[in-house]
C-alpha cells in the first residue's frame, strides 16, 4: 500500500501509537478484528477535517503469522486508514513487557524499586522506536504532521526529526513525567530526553510533569526554558500540559438508553437502602488497590454504625497477568478481600463485592449511576478518565454523588471539588469515606456541578484539537523566527558582501558567540580551529576585527593577545590595539567594591557551586555550576538586595547568562564600538552577541551593518542564530 516516493494528500494527520485503535489476534487458525473504543481513539475520530493515518502494532507477533496472514492485516486495516508495526516475539517481550513495562512504567510512576536497568531492553527499546521509524518513513509526506504518543516511543522524535528535519513532530506522554530525581537514576536519560525534545510541540497531563519535564532537560541535556519553550538544536520547542478529557456526551445522556436504566434499576434493587461505594482500576501496583482496602477495612473498623449500611464494588480489570507481580498483587487483593468479607460480614450483606473482569460500557456506566461514592485513590496517575467519567454520570442524575480523589492523580487539578486524600494517608482516607457518606444533598451537587462544567467543557475532542492546533502554533513561530535567522540565503548573501568589501569591520563578543559557555569561565579558553579561524580573518588586507567582551584584559590578553586582533575589555571599559598597550577609558575605582563584595561573598556561600569574580570596573556572581533552580531564587534574591544600594554609586546591576554583575556605567560597548564606526568609513560590518551588554552594540550600528544575536529572546539585531556554531560556521565561510 504504502511505497517509497508515492504520492500522498497534503497534511494528513499521522498518528503514531504503540497500539492500533483496531487489535488483531489469531485464535483456531483464524484471524478476529476488534475496535478500540478508549480515549485517544475517540479523540483522533474527532478530528473529522483532517486527513488521518494510524501507525502502531495490531497487537499480534509476527512470528504467529504467515506470509498471507499479513498480507490480509494490510489489507483489511489499509481500509481503516491504518498501517501496521509487526514486531517479532521476542521484542514484544524486550520492548513492551521488558523496557517499557519493567523499566520505564514503574521508574515514571516512583517505583525504582521495580525497574530493571537491562542493557538487552534498552536495545529493543531502540531497536523497535527504528522499526516505528522506517514505517512512519514509508507513509509520511513533507506537508503532513506527526503526532507520537505514549512512553512507548519516547526516541521516536528525534529519530524522524533527523530524517524529516522540517516536518510538524508533535509527542504526548500519557503517563507522569517524573522529577529529576528519578529520571536521573535512567542510565539512558540523555537519549530519552533528546528523542523526546526532537518534537515541536511537548505535551503532559498537568503542569507538575512540564516542570519536572523542563528540570530535567535543563540539568542534564543542558537546555534552558523561557516562557515554556526551550531550545533543542536551535529550534524553539513547545512545552505545555493538556488535560486530557472524556467523550462527555457518551457519559452524561447514557442513562437515557432503556438496557442502561435497566442495569441501573437492578443495581439498586439490589443495593436496597444500603449506600454503594465503587472502585475501579486496572490491575497494577500504581492504582493503590491495597491501600484503599486497607483504609476500607479500618473505615469499618472505626465507624461499626455504617457496617450492613454501606458495600463496596470493586472492579479490577485483568492486565499483564503474565507478569509475576502482577499475579502476586492479585493474590494479595483476594486475600484481603477475602478476610475484611470474613470478619465483617454476615447473612444478608456483603461488605466487599469483587469483580476481577472488565466490564462493556453498559454495565459500567450503570455502575457509575448507582453510585452513591467513587473512590479513586491511585498512588500516582497521568490523568486517571474514570474519575471525569464518573463526574460526568451526575449530568443525569439529582445532582448528588461524592468523588474521592487522591492528590496523586492528574485529574486532581481540575477536579479539586472532590475530596482529594492522600493515598498514602489510610486514616486522611477514613475520614474521607466517613464524610462522602454524610455529606448534605446541596453540597454534593454544588460540588458537582463546578466539575460537570469543567469536564464538559474540556472534552477528549476539545483536547486533540487543542494540541493540533498549538502544534501548528509553534511551526508558525518557528518559521517566524526563521525569517530573521541565518539561513544558507542569508550567509550566501552576507559572503557575498564581505567578498565585495575593501574595508571591512568585525565586533565580536567572546562567550556565548564565539566560544560556548563552560561551567568554569577559565575553562573557556579559545580552541586551535577558533585562533586560526580568526588569523586568517584578521589577516586580510582591510579588515579590522575587534573582540569586545566582558572578560577582564588579563585574561583576553592570555589568550588572544598573540592574535592580530583589537581587544576590549570589562564591556568598553579597557581597549588594546593590536600589538599595542592596553588603554583604560575611565578611573579604575575601589571604593563601592568593599561594600558590595561582603554581599556577593554570602550568597556564593549560600548557593553551592557559585563563585565571585573580581575585575577592574565589576564584581560578577556566577552560578553556571550551581543547582538551576536554586540559582534562580538567589539570583533574584541578590538582586534585590543590590539595586537599593547601588542605586546613588554610577553602577548597574545586570542579570547575564547565569551570571549577575555589579559594574560601572561610565563604560559600555556601545560607546566602545562608536569609537570604532568612526574609523570608517567601512564597506562591510559584522557585529555578533548573546546578551544584554550587546544589546548596546547593536543600536548604535549604521543601517547596513549585518548584526547577529545568538540565542533566543528579542533583540535590536538584524539575525538570529541558534548556537554559538552557526555563528563560527559563517565566520569559517568568510575566512576562506
Amino acid at each position: 500500500m504504502y511505497e517509497q516516493g508515492a504520492t500522498f494528500p497534503m497534511s494528513r494527520l499521522i498518528i503514531v501509537s504503540n497500539r492500533l485503535p483496531v487489535s488483531v489476534q489469531k485464535y483456531d487458525g483464524r484471524l478476529h478484528y476488534s475496535r478500540s473504543v478508549g480515549g485517544l481513539a475517540t479523540g483522533m475520530a474527532c478530528l473529522e477535517d483532517a486527513d488521518k493515518l494510524w501507525v502502531g502494532w495490531p497487537g499480534v507477533a509476527r512470528d504467529e503469522l504467515s506470509d498471507a496472514d499479513a498480507e490480509d492485516i494490510r489489507r483489511c486495516l489499509s481500509s481503516d486508514d491504518c498501517l501496521p508495526v509487526h514486531m517479532a516475539a521476542g521484542d514484544v517481550r524486550d520492548f513492551y513487557h521488558g523496557f517499557c513495562n519493567a523499566t520505564i512504567w514503574p521508574l515514571f510512576h516512583y517505583f525504582p524499586q521495580y525497574c530493571q536497568y537491562d542493557p538487552v531492553l534498552w536495545e529493543s527499546y531502540r531497536r523497535v522506536n527504528e522499526l516505528f521509524r522506517e514505517q512512519v518513513l514509508l507513509a509520511a509526506g513533507p506537508e503532513d504532521r506527526i503526532w507520537i504518543h505514549d512512553y512507548h516511543l519516547m526516541l521516536l522524535p528525534r529519530m524522524l526529526r533527523e530524517a524529516l528535519p522540517a516536518s510538524s513532530i508533535g509527542f504526548f506522554l500519557h503517563i507522569p513525567f517524573p522529577s529529576f530525581e528519578m529520571i536521573r537514576l535512567l542510565p539512558w536519560r540523555m537519549e530519552v530526553l533528546r528523542g523526546i525534545m526532537g518534537a515541536d510541540l511537548i505535551g503532559f497531563h498537568e503542569y507538575d510533569y512540564v516542570r519536572h519535564f523542563f528540570s530535567s532537560a535543563q540539568r542534564i541535556a543542558g537546555c534552558e526554558h523561557s516562557l515554556n519553550t526551550l531550545l533543542a538544536d536551535d529550534r524553539p520547542v513547545r512545552v505545555d500540559a493538556f488535560p486530557m478529557g472524556i467523550d462527555y456526551e457518551r457519559f452524561a445522556s447514557v442513562a437515557d438508553r432503556p438496557d442502561v436504566r435497566k442495569e441501573i434499576a437492578s443495581l439498586r434493587a439490589q443495593t436496597g437502602d444500603r449506600k454503594l461505594i465503587i472502585s475501579i482500576d486496572r490491575l497494577d501496583y500504581t492504582k493503590g488497590i491495597l491501600n484503599r482496602l486497607e483504609a476500607f477495612d479500618q473505615f469499618l473498623r472505626v465507624y461499626p454504625e455504617f457496617r450492613r449500611r454501606v458495600s463496596l464494588a470493586i472492579l479490577v480489570v485483568p492486565s499483564r497477568v503474565q507478569v509475576s507481580w502482577y499475579n502476586d498483587l492479585r493474590t494479595q487483593i483476594e486475600q484481603l478481600v477475602g478476610r475484611i468479607n470474613g470478619e465483617y460480614g454476615t447473612i444478608g450483606w456483603t461488605p466487599i463485592n469483587y469483580m476481577f473482569r472488565s466490564l462493556d460500557f453498559e454495565p459500567l456506566t450503570a455502575l457509575y449511576h448507582a453510585a452513591d461514592v467513587a473512590l479513586i485513590t491511585p498512588l500516582r496517575d497521568g490523568m486517571n478518565l474514570v474519575a471525569k467519567e464518573y463526574v460526568a454520570t451526575r449530568a443525569q442524575t439529582d445532582g448528588r454523588g461524592v468523588l474521592i480523589l487522591s492528590e496523586m492523580a492528574g485529574a486532581a487539578c481540575e477536579l479539586s471539588e472532590a475530596l482529594v486524600v492522600n493515598p498514602h494517608d489510610k486514616t486522611g482516607i477514613v475520614e474521607a469515606i466517613a464524610r462522602a457518606l454524610t455529606m448534605p444533598p446541596e453540597e454534593q451537587k454544588r460540588r458537582n456541578q463546578s466539575m460537570l462544567k469543567r469536564v464538559a467543557r474540556y472534552t477528549v475532542e476539545r483536547w486533540a484539537t487543542d494540541f493540533v492546533q498549538r502544534l501548528a502554533d509553534i511551526k508558525a513561530t518557528q518559521a517566524l523566527l526563521s525569517m530573521r535567522g541565518l539561513t544558507p540565503a542569508v550567509c550566501q548573501e552576507i559572503v557575498a558582501a564581505y567578498r565585495g568589501s575593501r574595508r571591512s569591520l568585525f565586533l565580536l563578543d567572546y562567550d556565548g558567540t564565539l566560544r560556548e559557555f563552560v561551567g568554569q569561565p577559565e575553562a573557556a579558553m579559545p580552541d586551535s580551529d577558533l585562533c586560526r579561524m580568526l588569523a586568517r580573518l584578521s589577516g586580510r588586507d582591510g579588515n579590522e576585527l575587534v573582540i569586545i567582551s566582558g572578560r577582564d584584559r588579563r585574561t583576553l590578553e592570555n589568550w588572544l593577545g598573540d592574535l592580530d586582533v583589537h581587544l576590549v575589555a570589562e564591556h568598553g571599559n579597557w581597549h588594546r590595539r593590536r600589538g599595542g598597550q592596553w588603554e583604560c577609558r575611565g578611573l579604575v575605582a575601589h571604593h563601592w567594591k568593599d561594600a558590595i563584595r561582603p554581599i556577593l561573598d554570602l550568597y556564593a556561600d549560600r548557593t553551592p557551586g557559585s563563585f565571585v569574580e573580581e575585575k577592574d570596573f565589576s564584581l560578577v556572581w556566577h552560578c553556571r555550576r550551581s543547582d538551576p533552580e536554586l540559582a534562580m531564587v538567589r539570583m533574584q534574591e541578590l538582586r534585590g538586595a543590590l539595586v537599593g544600594l547601588t542605586e546613588n554609586l554610577d553602577l548597574g546591576v545586570f542579570e547575564g547568562a547565569r551570571i549577575l554583575e555589579v559594574k560601572s556605567v561610565a563604560a559600555n560597548k556601545g560607546s566602545a564600538t562608536e569609537a570604532w564606526l568612526a574609523r570608517g568609513p567601512w564597506d562591510f560590518i559584522l557585529c555578533a552577541g548573546d546578551d544584554y551588554t550587546d544589546e548596546d552594540m547593536f543600536t548604535v550600528m549604521p543601517e547596513h551593518a549585518y548584526t547577529i544575536k545568538v540565542g533566543r529572546g528579542s533583540s535590536r539585531a538584524r539575525f538570529s542564530a541558534g548556537s554559538v556554531s552557526v555563528v563560527r560556521k559563517l565566520l569559517e565561510n568568510l575566512a576562506e
